[in-house]
């Protein structure tokens, strides 16, 4: 039965819904104009979803800014977090002082283990002199 029935039908390559009795939601476009290349992309979004302010651009990958009917939109950045950095953390739990003592201390660790005592690059840097 089910044999006769798929018959001369190319499985996947056609669907066999219809779209009979389908309301479709009404859309609207937005256009983003690239801040780098100038690159203008438009998407289709739903009219009743708000669009984002930003959209990545599909060239360069800069942000790229909804136009409006006035020009571009203004992004507030202020409220974004900045990358701490190992320095920013490191600077939390010490001070600069400390920090150069800590430094001090190893060098001379170092040095002590060596067994020479007195660091290499001072010596190449007296014969230069």
């Amino acid at each position: 039965m089910a044999d006769r029935s798929l018959r001369g039908i190319r499985l996947g390559a056609q669907s066999l819904q219809s779209e009979e009795g389908v309301v479709f939601m009404e859309r609207k476009e937005h256009t983003y104009v690239c801040s780098s290349c100038g690159r203008e992309t438009t998407l289709m979004f739903a009219a009743d979803a708000e669009a984002p302010a930003t959209w990545e651009c599909r060239t360069c990958g800069s942000e790229a800014l909804l136009q409006t009917a006035d020009g571009a939109t203004e992004v507030d950045h202020s409220g974004d977090k900045v990358a701490r950095t190992h320095w920013d953390m490191l600077l939390e739990r010490r001070s600069v002082e400390e920090l150069e003592q800590l430094l001090a201390e190893r060098l001379e660790f170092i040095r002590e283990r060596r067994g020479e005592g007195n660091d290499p690059t001072r010596e190449k840097k007296a014969t230069r002199a």
